[in-house]
């Protein structure tokens, strides 16, 4: 049987580690797969860069829509990332007829549903392991291995530069800026880290991971995003004192009342398996009703762990060849016609607990006037941490860590303690989750 021509969008550095392990692993794929797998066309910005794997054999050019136009081409790898021109080169080779493989998270989470929708139109697979969590098998194994089950909840530490810098932050006592710099310098964080260290690239992998959970339609545009910029090295202190770490987590949740979808840093009990998953490593916890919790860990991203995901899915692809659509496993895991209209809740309705820090001056009666404010706005007191004042200081930090309550709550009670004449600038406040 005649290889599989694949035409790759893209000679990065997934790119050249996709190409390095087709190459390396070849038999064995071939074995899994049926029919060898061989990437016979590449495009590229630039021809006469060094390239991290052999091209021999293989057709270079700069112009990708001269690879998704070939009729030869059967699957077409896009590893370019962003959403344009990559939106444009995936529905043409769909319209082209072409099966698809792709590890571009913001690409599926935003144009996702037109992808797959003109994808099921024209009778061909879009796989997307890839996007998510790198080398962690974590779409295949809620899309199929937990299919029995009802998901209750999913929570992933899932970006790996930010979590690699709460981590330094942890253990080395180090202020966020400094780690980011570092981050930098050893290739964990771009030049402009902005998509990482304020959560943007996490919304979009848990956009993905919410929709294959519950079957909902791609939403990115309903996450509640943030960064971890304002978590400082005393607030990391201060959590480890009370017994707890700070994570910047993805989380979903289905509720009676909605869907949450929440990107956030959140302060997680030390004893949790999450709260100890460090440096660059990706971690998901996954709640079913029938399994209970699962915990899938892995590296997130890399040459090599990204080329193992995307590997998997091109056999994936080979081995449906002559499967008939309507019997391939759904992108979404639930079938298209089947998908919830389950709103996205508001932030405003999510119900956390709350981890408060707030500078307030040295003086008799601050403390009950913040408390009164929790008090009244329906708020309770699971723990007070006060500290001594600096020497020289007028002010001094109170750490205060709240029962569960809903945002909107919390929300009038901050307005509320930042108008005290005593208490100094903004409270930082950062949400608190047991994963129970």
């Amino acid at each position: 049987m005649s290889a599989v021509r694949v035409g790759l969008l893209g000679l990065g550095t997934v790119g050249a580690g996709t190409i390095n392990l087709l190459q390396r692993n070849n038999d064995e794929i071939a074995r899994r797969a049926g029919r060898n797998i061989d990437v016979v066309s590449a495009a590229a910005r630039h021809l006469d860069r060094p390239r991290a794997c052999s091209t021999d054999g293989i057709r270079l050019t700069t112009d990708p829509f001269s690879i998704v136009d070939d009729p030869e081409t059967e699957i077409v790898l896009e590893l370019i990332g962003g959403y344009e021109p990559a939106r444009e080169l995936v529905l043409r080779a769909i319209d082209n007829g072409k099966h698809v493989v792709t590890a571009n998270k913001a690409l599926i989470a935003k144009h996702g549903n037109e992808i797959f929708e003109r994808a099921r139109d024209r009778g061909v697979t879009v796989s997307f392991e890839a996007a998510v969590a790198g080398g962690i098998p974590i779409i295949k194994s809620i899309r199929e291995g937990l299919t029995g089950n009802r998901i209750q909840w999913l929570a992933g530490i899932i970006n790996g530069t930010a979590n690699y810098i709460l981590s330094e932050m942890y253990y080395n006592s180090r202020e966020f800026a400094e780690v980011l710099a570092e981050a930098q310098r050893l290739g964990y964080a771009e030049a402009d880290p902005s998509f990482d260290v304020e959560g943007v690239d996490a919304a979009h992998k848990l956009t993905i991971l919410a929709s294959i959970a519950f079957g909902i339609p791609l939403q990115f545009d309903k996450v509640h995003v943030e960064g971890i910029g304002h978590v400082s090295r005393e607030d990391v202190a201060y959590a480890e004192e009370l017994g707890y770490r700070i994570k910047h987590l993805g989380m979903c949740k289905w509720t009676e009342d909605g869907v949450e979808l929440r990107v956030h840093p959140t302060l997680l009990p030390e004893r949790q398996l999450l709260a100890n998953v460090d440096g660059v490593m990706n971690a998901i916890m996954v709640m079913g009703d029938a399994v209970g919790p699962t915990l899938y860990y892995g590296a997130g991203a890399g040459a090599a762990p990204t080329a193992s995901a995307v590997v998997a899915d091109l056999v994936d692809v080979v081995r449906e060849f002559n499967v008939e659509p309507e019997s391939r496993v759904p992108y979404l895991a639930f079938q298209s016609t089947a998908l919830s209209d389950q709103p996205v809740l508001p932030m405003s309705a999510v119900e956390t607990a709350y981890y408060l820090r707030l500078e307030v001056l040295d003086e008799p009666g601050v403390l009950a006037d913040v408390t009164r404010i929790l008090g009244s706005n329906g708020i309770s007191i699971e723990a007070i941490l006060q500290k001594e004042p600096a020497p020289g200081a007028d002010d001094v930090p109170v750490i205060i860590l709240t029962h569960r309550v809903k945002e909107r709550q919390m929300n009038a009670a901050q307005e509320q303690m930042e108008a005290l004449p005593a208490v100094q600038g903004r409270i930082n406040r950062i949400r608190l989750e047991q994963l129970q």
